[in-house]
């Protein structure tokens, strides 16, 4: 039940991201045709990216958030972060869109009409991802998902943009100088191609199996030690599939100990662990301390 209240917050939030993504793709698109404005339509652009990655996000925490099946016994969770990867490569073809599209204007410069509206549609996106993407990333936080991440991460980068875009506007009203908008839809490219390595790499950290962070496994190791029942433990191997957290040791007991103290221990150790490290996947391997004082 915790599984399937989880992936319907991440489906929520996932589904406003589309909403309000899809009314930013129109709005900047018609005003940046209307004014000539080629930094409102990378802005465009890199809504139209946004609004792809949202969707692919919404997908990823979808599936994610299936059970595991005995295709995929562990589950689903690497899912969000091929999506993290996918969008990332949406990002940098976006970047050169807007690239291109920037130098084409420097070499054909051309006077801006209405320069007004385009102020009022970037002042409109920036306020607008502001909420969306604050609500993703708390969403993300407290469910530990990549896919809402990135694509909190995409519209925070919007907000930067699109502020940037309006200086840049009311510069040219001041100045009368219209290379500003192709120069400042350059800067807008190359800001969200830094984004995009920073989540590649994230999003392959997660693919390789990358162990739980320092925090989490000290964590662990705390609640291990302090109970008194366990005489040694060893082999503590953890890794990220998604949202989910799978962690596994040996532990060592007393050689009188019976299957179901046995059992009673690991349930108690698993509970608490969980406490800390929500959706975590735990197999512990017991063993009597007469088989490790053999091998010593």
């Amino acid at each position: 039940m915790e599984n399937v209240a989880i992936t319907n917050k991440k489906v929520k939030v996932a589904l406003l991201s589309i909403l309000s993504n899809s009314i930013l793709v129109i709005g900047k698109t018609i005003i940046g045709i209307l004014i000539g404005s080629v930094s409102i339509i990378s802005e465009a652009i890199h809504s139209g990216m946004d609004l792809v990655a949202s969707v692919i996000a919404f997908l990823a925490v979808k599936i994610s958030g299936k059970p595991a099946d005995k295709e995929h016994p562990f589950g689903h969770g690497k899912v969000e972060n091929l999506s993290g990867f996918f969008e990332a490569l949406l990002i940098l073809i976006a970047a050169s869109l807007i690239i291109y599209e920037a130098i084409n204007k420097i070499t054909h410069q051309e006077p801006m009409e209405n320069i007004s509206l385009g102020l009022i549609i970037m002042g409109v996106s920036a306020v607008l991802n502001i909420i969306v993407s604050h609500l993703l990333m708390k969403v993300a936080k407290q469910t530990d998902s990549i896919a809402l991440e990135a694509d909190a991460l995409h519209l925070r980068a919007d907000v930067y943009t699109s502020l940037g875009v309006f200086a840049g506007l009311g510069l040219i009203i001041i100045t009368d100088f219209y290379i500003i908008d192709p120069i400042i839809a350059i800067l807008v490219a190359l800001f969200i191609c830094k984004k995009a390595v920073e989540l590649t790499i994230k999003s392959f950290n997660g693919l390789l199996d990358t162990c739980l962070s320092e925090e989490d496994i000290s964590n662990i190791k705390k609640i291990i030690s302090v109970e008194e029942k366990v005489l040694e433990y060893h082999k503590l191997r953890t890794r990220k599939s998604g949202s989910e957290k799978h962690i596994d040791f040996h532990l060592v007991v007393s050689d009188d100990f019976t299957v179901k103290e046995s059992h009673d221990l690991c349930n108690k150790l698993e509970h608490k662990i969980k406490e800390i490290i929500p959706l975590s996947k735990i197999v512990i391997h017991v063993e009597p301390y007469s088989s490790i004082a053999n091998k010593r």
